[in-house]
């Protein structure tokens, strides 16, 4: 049906037989942005947030999420992580995050560092949201791929 390969021939959702791929090492690089108010970034910077360590706290609620991608998003297939980064970037007016996940496997890991991102952005709003209700996640992509049969990819 139409080459999506996680719809069989009747249109039913399945789950892609990865069995036959040869292992590749694979990377994929993802961001995402939080903007919030002026003052709301200043509380994360300055470490005086209620909660505690907004960035330290959403690093590693964004690492977690990586490792659990396969239970959140219904047809991925679970991966043994090589590697899960998360850099954060706090300016003025918000957060900028950057996951990149890594695997030698069988199938990619985009979606391990979407969810990386995700999770990490819905992290800092959990964190400040007494501080600012308005804030705004967004701009979630991929940034880059490599390894496996489709090769490298760079948005």
């Amino acid at each position: 049906m139409s080459g999506l390969t996680h719809l069989d021939e009747e249109g039913s959702a399945r789950m892609v037989d990865v069995g036959t791929k040869p292992t590749t090492t694979r990377q994929a690089v993802a961001q995402g942005r939080i903007t919030m108010a002026r003052e709301a970034a200043a509380a994360i910077r300055a470490g005086s947030v209620q909660k505690g360590d907004v960035l330290a706290v959403a690093r590693v609620a964004g690492i977690m999420a990586a490792k659990k991608t396969s239970d959140l998003i219904p047809l991925c297939h679970p991966l043994p992580l090589s590697k899960v980064e998360i850099d954060l970037a706090l300016d003025e007016e918000g957060v900028t995050a950057t996951a990149t996940a890594a695997t030698a496997g069988q199938t990619g890991v985009e979606m391990e560092a979407l969810t990386a991102v995700s999770v990490t952005l819905l992290t800092v709003y959990d964190m400040a949201k007494a501080l600012d209700k308005r804030m705004n996640i967004g701009d979630i992509r991929l940034l880059a791929k490599t390894g496996g049969k489709s090769g490298d990819w760079q948005a």
